[in-house]
């Protein structure tokens, strides 16, 4: 698959070093990354709120290798929380929970999914817990469970790709958070995830019509594919619960403001920090306009 050999050149020291450190590589970053700073990140917001758009602001980072670094990450957090507050955003916050301290100690981890959700909802927010790989998913869902038993005001993401996303819809759905669906970025093995486009695509018309059947939970429906839009459209028709969608930053930025001009609600992730350069990768892997908008960065066109 195209975004297997994407992910696999990318891994390359070589790669990494043309991206990061040359000129065409940190213009492609500032179309996908809100800057390195939460201040140049919370200008963005605002633009987009002005432009009729909510935000989910992501402090980018993943697979922390010590405490201190998960400890710094929860900050992170906590500080946007606070700066969505003080610049009266329309808002949400999305954590990675590696970076967090997953994988090194769930329960630090799950500790500080809680402190950001106690913050977040001291001024009035919500997060969201994005998915990572299909090692994690089963610590991340449980994580979940216990943080938004406690707190109610979370959400989680589901990957549309992965052959559990059905069971696992209805072991969360009854929690009453709200789950975005996407597709899915990470390269899996066939006993994991489906591998071939149109497999993905049917799986994620199945869950998003699950998902905008459901009253008890609040849909986010994650894509850039009309295709996989239209049906969500229809069911919205019928569907008097809140509802969204949601897209990232820089990607598809006309069709985002059309579909918020038509009274849809849209969501859009608005990733900032320094450890940009995984999160930029997987976004050139899932769609081949992103590699074509890097290939004219490259020769300067």
């Amino acid at each position: 698959m195209i975004r297997a050999a994407v992910l696999a050149v990318t891994e390359r020291s070589r790669t990494r070093k043309l991206i990061t450190e040359t000129p065409p590589g940190r213009l492609v970053a500032r179309r996908f990354v809100a800057g390195e700073t939460l201040d140049s990140a919370v200008s963005v917001a605002r633009s987009l709120n002005e432009e009729g758009l909510k935000v989910s602001m992501d402090h980018l980072g993943e697979h922390v290798t010590d405490v201190g670094a998960a400890i710094e990450a929860k900050d992170a957090y906590l500080a946007c929380a606070h700066a969505i507050d003080d610049a009266g955003l329309d808002a949400n916050i999305s954590v990675k929970l590696t970076q967090l301290g997953m994988g090194l100690n769930d329960d630090m981890a799950a500790d500080h999914v809680r402190e950001i959700a106690a913050a977040a909802a001291r001024v009035g927010t919500s997060v969201t817990i994005d998915m990572e790989e299909s090692i994690y998913t089963e610590t991340t869902i449980g994580i979940y469970e216990g943080a938004q038993k406690a707190h109610g005001n979370l959400g989680i993401a589901i990957q549309a790709y992965l052959l559990r996303s059905a069971a696992d819809l209805d072991r969360i759905i009854p929690l009453g958070g709200h789950i975005r669906l996407c597709k899915g970025a990470y390269a899996e093995p066939e006993d994991i995830a489906y591998q071939g486009d149109s497999e993905v695509d049917r799986s994620f018309d199945r869950l998003s019509a699950l998902l905008m059947s459901s009253p008890d939970t609040k849909p986010a429906i994650a894509s850039h594919d009309d295709a996989r839009l239209v049906p969500v459209l229809e069911a919205a028709t019928q569907r008097t619960a809140p509802w969204e969608f949601q897209m990232l930053y820089g990607v598809r930025r006309d069709r985002q403001r059309e579909l918020a001009d038509a009274g849809n609600d849209m969501r859009v992730y608005v990733p900032y920090g320094e450890a940009w350069y995984p999160y930029l990768t997987r976004r050139m892997a899932e769609r081949p306009a992103n590699l074509a908008f890097f290939a004219r960065a490259l020769i300067g066109k």
